[in-house]
């Protein structure tokens, strides 16, 4: 049985990657955002979120040293992030300035991948946050990379379809041709690997735009090389594959889709155990934790949901369950911030952590309404909070309810694609959708020119003003 633990919902677009250590979930999004929680009661760390990227976060992973956090973005940088400060610690410009797609550590955590939009991977020292070497991998679009549980060997998936796999300096093992018809959207290694014979097997979870979630088999021979065997192919799910991955034993897959469910498999058998359908939009991120049987899944309805396997020990999870899932439940949070009383503001300070400044904003009467306009001077002077490091706490976290009042205003269709900002240019591409005209100048100028929406080749770089959707922004802007 998976059972609901708790549902975040703090990001303001589309959860685009997860990723599970034994202590910390993090999250990143089209918001600019990546977002860092504690895994024992999944409350968000003191210097959540993080923000550095100047364009939607598409993918984040965590090392298993525990140290770093990486996340890459549309901005062509991979950044390496600090899990006990939340500081960056370095930041990784990709060759040619392609926008970065994924993003994955090795096993030892010794070497970092990223791979983007112009078809190439650049392996990254993550000791001396230097780049390795980089090449071309394929002719479309990066989009699913993944090492092997020995870590020496990796394998990336593009939009034309093929599964590559590669040594650490780059050389061909094996290409899997047309692995997913119209493109591979993930891909995943079992952390477990079997020896039969002479030859070591690995699996590899794969799905594409073909509605399929593949598991293969990976035989490394000592004489005869790398050989790659279809295993399974599972079509529980009717819209493409966005995400899968295998659970820190081998034994159950989980993988998201278009259809908007979340789908568990016994990865043995290839059997379907569990159709999970609470998310509202796409399902494009899930991640299994490396300790135990619970995993996370993300959406396009911008929540993040952290589910439980039954194993014999749901007793267990019940005061995490109810811990997590208390502090969704309140009030203030299915209301704007403008209409929030005085109440709801205190529930929030103490849902932030900031229990000690619930005394004085209840003196001052403090709703939401008067909450958005606080500033330095007022946290200084009115409530005497002498501590830097608090006053700045506060202030980023009013930033952060400003910022969701302002977004919840904006109509979706205003928002660039690209930048997930309001458009004072907008353009229509050759794909038929609108961009901010720099920010899509920007991405047709690499050498794999596909669109930002569904990775097809754009059939020309010609932009057309879209002048009638131009003055309904402009109206809008006037009217608010």
């Amino acid at each position: 049985m998976a059972a609901l633990l708790c549902s975040l919902q703090d990001h303001r677009d589309d959860v685009n990657c997860l990723a599970l250590s034994d202590r910390f979930l993090a999250s990143c999004s089209g918001d600019k955002t990546v977002r860092v929680y504690s895994c024992e009661d999944f409350r968000e760390l003191r210097f959540s979120p993080l923000r550095a990227h100047a364009y939607g976060v598409h993918c984040c992973c965590l090392s298993s040293c525990g140290r770093y956090l990486a996340s890459c973005s549309t901005d062509a940088r991979t950044i390496l992030w600090s899990t006990g400060t939340g500081a960056a610690v370095a930041a990784l410009e990709h060759p040619a300035r392609a926008p970065v797609r994924v993003c994955a550590f090795s096993p030892d955590a010794r070497s970092l991948l990223s791979g983007a939009c112009d078809g190439t991977v650049a392996v990254w020292d993550v000791t001396s946050k230097t780049l390795q070497r980089c090449a071309k991998v394929s002719e479309g679009s990066v989009l699913a990379c993944s090492f092997s549980p020995c870590g020496q060997m990796f394998v990336t998936g593009s939009s034309q379809g093929e599964l590559h796999l590669w040594t650490l300096r780059m050389k061909t093992l094996h290409t899997q041709r047309e692995a997913h018809d119209l493109g591979v959207n993930c891909c995943h290694f079992c952390p477990q690997m079997s020896i039969d014979g002479q030859a070591v097997k690995f699996r590899l979870a794969s799905g594409g735009q073909d509605n399929r979630l593949r598991i293969w088999i990976i035989s490394q021979h000592a004489t005869a090389g790398y050989e790659m065997s279809l295993l399974y192919t599972l079509s529980a799910q009717s819209a493409p594959v966005l995400c899968c991955a295998f659970s820190f034993d081998g034994q159950l897959l989980v993988s998201g889709s278009v259809d908007k469910t979340v789908t568990v498999y016994d990865a043995n058998q290839g059997e379907l155990l569990h159709t999970l359908t609470q998310h509202d939009r796409y399902v494009t991120a899930c991640a299994f934790s490396p300790c135990m049987l619970m995993f996370a899944s993300g959406s396009m309805d911008k929540t993040v949901n952290i589910w439980r396997i039954g194993d014999g020990n749901a007793g267990a999870s019940e005061p995490l369950k109810m811990s997590v899932q208390g502090r969704k439940s309140l009030g203030y949070s299915r209301t704007l911030v403008s209409d929030w009383s005085e109440e709801d503001v205190s529930e929030w300070l103490c849902d932030e952590g900031l229990e000690a400044l619930v005394d004085a904003f209840r003196a001052h009467n403090i709703d939401g309404a008067e909450l958005i306009s606080l500033n330095t001077e007022t946290l200084t002077t009115e409530f005497n909070i002498e501590s830097v490091g608090l006053r700045g706490r506060v202030l980023r976290k009013i930033k952060d309810l400003r910022s969701s009042l302002m977004d919840s205003d904006v109509p979706d269709e205003f928002l660039c694609p690209i930048t997930r900002e309001l458009m004072k240019d907008p353009v229509i591409a050759a794909d038929g959708f609108s961009y901010e005209r720099e920010a899509m100048e920007s991405w047709i100028n690499t050498p794999n020119r596909s669109s930002p929406m569904t990775n097809l080749p754009l059939q020309t770089t010609l932009l057309t003003p879209n002048r009638g959707l131009k003055t309904a922004i402009q109206r809008w802007r006037s009217s608010h």
